[in-house]
């Protein structure tokens, strides 16, 4: 019963919490950091609620640190595709093995 609280407790200490656009907090499962040009970039899997569909997209993020006394980091979106495919390039050569990578189209 204790190695089901632990896994419980690593899957909880895995989770980010962030608001979206309209406030709204939204949950999701870090899965990497990316560092990409200098850059670091998050890998978030969006948590689903039981009953929604899971399209198993993830999100990348720029970790953003222009706030350096700032003791929570924060994210911003990333506008450039070819950043983004790069960042989830290096993501999907890094997890072959872990997670089953689908092109959707």
């Amino acid at each position: 019963m204790s190695e089901e609280n632990n896994e419980l407790d690593d899957n909880l200490s895995n989770i980010i919490v962030l608001n979206d656009e309209n406030g709204n907090e939204v949950q999701f499962e870090f899965l990497d950091l990316i560092e990409y040009e200098s850059e670091e970039y998050v890998v978030l899997l969006p948590v689903v609620e039981e009953g929604e569909e899971d399209d198993g997209e993830v999100v990348i993020l720029k970790v953003d640190d222009s706030e350096e006394n700032s003791e929570e980091e924060s994210y911003v979106s990333v506008d450039d595709e070819a950043t983004l495919t790069a960042v989830f390039d290096i993501f999907k050569e890094k997890f072959k093995e872990e997670f089953n990578f689908t092109d959707g189209e």
